[in-house]
């Protein structure tokens, strides 16, 4: 098994080299480690849950124009390059394909304990001073404005509504990032997301003090 881990990492590594600083390597890698430490707990199959981890945002849709087909794709397709057994590839591709926030929005008909634990991870991973750091890298990628009182948070979005939104980057704490800790799945994943959402609650409150000049 370590050695098909290495071989993901290296993978994972090289194909994404240029991306975008909020889904590059280092995303990956902390959604890897929560992954491992949420599941000492769930005890999932480990194989599973570390390659959907390492390979989850190998080609994400809003980076591929919005072809929601190609990170299972890429990833079923590397993962027969390596020799895995078909089974374990299609519970891979699996959880990628129903992993996202934006996912959930749709029909969910695929459940499991390895999708719950890699969800988990990748969902601590928008949350907390790490999840702000990423909100905001990807309004700046975008070229998002930071706030605008006359532009309110679009609360129930579609799945569809959700995928164009163009909302100033604070409004993305109330669409989704607020949002999630009440969406975990895992216990592990619970104790951990009400932490960072506190900490959001709080970098809010600093944040809107500071706009109106009091701090």
């Amino acid at each position: 098994m370590e050695h098909l881990i290495e071989q993901t990492i290296t993978f994972v590594k090289h194909t994404l080299a240029d991306a975008e600083a909020g889904h590059d390597w280092f995303h990956i890698e902390r959604v890897h480690k929560t992954a491992k430490t949420i599941n000492r707990e769930e005890k999932a199959n480990e194989l599973i849950v570390e390659l959907a981890a390492l390979l989850h945002d190998i080609a994400d849709s809003k980076f591929n124009g919005g072809d929601e087909e190609i990170g299972p794709r890429k990833a079923g397709e590397f993962l027969t390059s390596i020799g895995l057994a078909p089974d374990i590839i299609q519970e891979v591709k699996l959880i990628i394909k129903n992993l996202s926030y934006k996912a959930s929005l749709g029909t969910i008909t695929y459940h499991s304990k390895e999708l719950n634990v890699v969800q988990d991870a990748d969902r601590l991973d928008a949350i907390g001073a790490i999840g702000i750091a990423r909100a905001f890298t990807y309004g700046g990628y975008k070229n998002r404005v930071l706030h605008d009182p006359e532009i309110k948070p679009q609360l129930n979005m579609t799945k569809e509504a959700y995928k164009n939104t163009t909302a100033p980057t604070i409004n993305h704490f109330y669409e989704k990032l607020l949002l999630l800790k009440d969406l975990m799945k895992t216990n592990a994943g619970k104790k951990i997301a009400q932490q960072r959402h506190d900490f959001m609650l709080q970098y809010l409150e600093q944040f809107y003090a500071e706009w109106e000049g009091i701090k």
